[in-house]
């Protein structure tokens, strides 16, 4: 009689566990990088380009939680379509070095067992978002950054390409702009910190992904090539824990863009999540005071995606304009660009 009760009360824990499984709605948000952006900026045809490779990522990482996949492999898919896209200052498209070079960051979250992977200064890395996840699932570490990262990368049998591969006219209009601004600035008040006119765009441009899927697991990745004309192995907080990049399955996950430096001080990932675990606000709330209150009180400009964990997705950022898609679940895929909706 008691193996029958036992046996019974395992079943309807079971099936209680596969029906609160069953309810949790899957979604996915990400981002392309928030700056000065608004339509006299953008040609027609820009802005469709951007719509489209928006759309492809984040219907990529919805396809993968559709068929029952995990988020971790979700953010994945979302992120390796920009990084390969030349639109975006990640992979492909990233932004030069002051050298004339690219160095690229990326890092991957879990919110079940909070494990982490990130990489740092990489040049020859195709995709670092597919290195940043091997960190955190081949390797003891949480962090690897310049030759050591690149040696890692290489066993793990990932895609290596010569610096060249990320190079884009673009993108190289941009350092040259950027270079002239810095070589304008006296030389007794050179101490390398951004003074006008620079142009915000030159030190924004991250992309990253945030997603649920049917266990309930949050997930987020980002990955840049950082700013513009960077010099001294400049890392931003794209690949660090906390910053530009945070996920726990008992408050929320986020992928922020923006000036890095300020992200970095400010702990903005973590310090959004923590209010909504501690404080027991909504994470869109917990984003608006972070990013449009404290954040631009002080100077710093950017934005953030975010997933909550009972899927509910939002986005908040202080610029002009920020690349997001989102797709939820019984709804058909987002993509905005500009402050004022304009969605497609």
């Amino acid at each position: 009689m008691r193996r029958t009760i036992s046996f019974l009360a395992c079943c309807c824990f079971s099936a209680l566990v596969s029906a609160n499984q069953a309810t949790t709605p899957i979604a996915i948000v990400l981002h392309g990088g928030a700056g000065t952006i608004n339509k006299s900026q953008l040609t027609e045809a820009q802005e469709q380009a951007y719509h489209a490779t928006l759309k492809h990522a984040v219907e990529s990482g919805y396809a993968v939680l559709e068929k029952g996949g995990s988020s971790v492999d979700a953010v994945t898919a979302a992120v390796l379509v920009m990084e390969d896209s030349p639109l975006f200052n990640a992979g492909k498209g990233a932004v030069y070095t002051y050298d004339e070079g690219h160095e690229l960051d990326a890092s991957i979250m879990r919110g079940d067992n909070l494990m982490a992977g990130a990489v740092s200064g990489v040049t020859t890395v195709k995709n670092p978002v597919l290195l940043a996840r091997a960190v955190m699932e081949k390797s003891e570490h949480v962090m690897l950054s310049g030759a050591g990262a690149e040696q890692f990368a290489k066993e793990q049998g990932l895609d290596l390409v010569e610096n060249s591969y990320f190079d884009t006219v673009f993108r190289f209009e941009a350092l040259k702009k950027a270079k002239q601004t810095m070589q304008k600035v006296p030389q007794q008040a050179k101490n390398y910190r951004l003074t006008a006119p620079w142009q915000p765009e030159w030190n924004m441009g991250t992309v990253g992904a945030v997603a649920i899927d049917r266990s309930g697991l949050l997930s987020a990745a980002t990955s840049t090539g950082g700013m513009t004309a960077k010099r001294y192995g400049r890392i931003g907080d794209a690949p660090i824990i906390g910053a530009g990049n945070f996920a726990d399955n008992t408050s929320c996950a986020v992928s922020a863009t923006g000036h890095g430096e300020f992200f970095i001080r400010y702990r903005v990932a973590s310090d959004i999540c923590a209010r909504v675990k501690y404080q027991g606000i909504s994470a869109d709330k917990a984003a608006d005071l972070v990013i449009q209150q404290e954040l631009a009180n002080v100077g710093g400009s950017g934005g953030v995606i975010l997933i909550d964990y009972k899927g509910k997705v939002s986005w908040s950022f202080n610029t002009e304009g920020m690349y997001r898609a989102k797709r939820l679940e019984g709804e058909a895929a987002v993509t905005e660009i500009f402050k004022q909706g304009q969605s497609k």
